[in-house]
């Protein structure tokens, strides 16, 4: 099954996901870097990440939505990709609000900051595992001539699916 919006053969949805886990994520080492360390660098830069990952979960959300909506009713990926979303909303929720504690602040961030930042990397986890288990176990967003020995995904057919349509003038 290949729902959704696609690039040169490939899910967007799948490409876009790394870079607010990555950020979220290395947001929080720095916290932990900070307490390790006490350089006042890293809670700013911390606060920086945090505001990127947000964004970025905020547009990976719309192209995972996509694809979630071209799932069939009724099945087990509906259901997952469901927790799957919310999971990822509540993780950016709680980074959102991670950020908005720490805006007034160039120095330590609240307690209550780091405890925010800790349960949406936790939970970002389970996030994360859900999505896997939609790809890997269900096949969501995975080419039906999937196997070891496919064509690259840059043959002729697939690049000349994401062309757009030529506008008359």
């Amino acid at each position: 099954m290949k729902p959704g919006i696609r690039l040169f053969g490939h899910a967007i949805h799948p490409m876009l996901i790394v870079f607010p886990l990555g950020l979220l994520s290395t947001a929080v080492i720095f916290d932990v870097v900070y307490y390790a360390t006490l350089n006042p660098a890293f809670p700013t830069v911390a606060f920086w990440l945090i505001g990127a990952g947000i964004i970025g979960g905020l547009i990976a959300a719309i192209f995972g939505l996509i694809d979630w909506l071209a799932i069939p009713s009724g099945t087990r990926a509906k259901t997952i990709g469901a927790y799957h979303g919310l999971v990822n909303l509540v993780v950016v929720l709680l980074f959102a609000g991670s950020w908005y504690l720490r805006s007034g602040t160039t120095t330590e961030p609240p307690t209550l900051a780091i405890v925010l930042s800790a349960l949406g990397f936790a939970l970002a986890l389970v996030g994360g595992w859900l999505g896997g288990e939609l790809v890997e176990r269900l096949g969501v967003a995975v080419h039906e001539g999937a196997n070891v020995d496919a064509p690259s995904s840059l043959t002729s057919e697939n690049v000349a699916s994401v062309r757009m349509p030529a506008k008359k003038i």
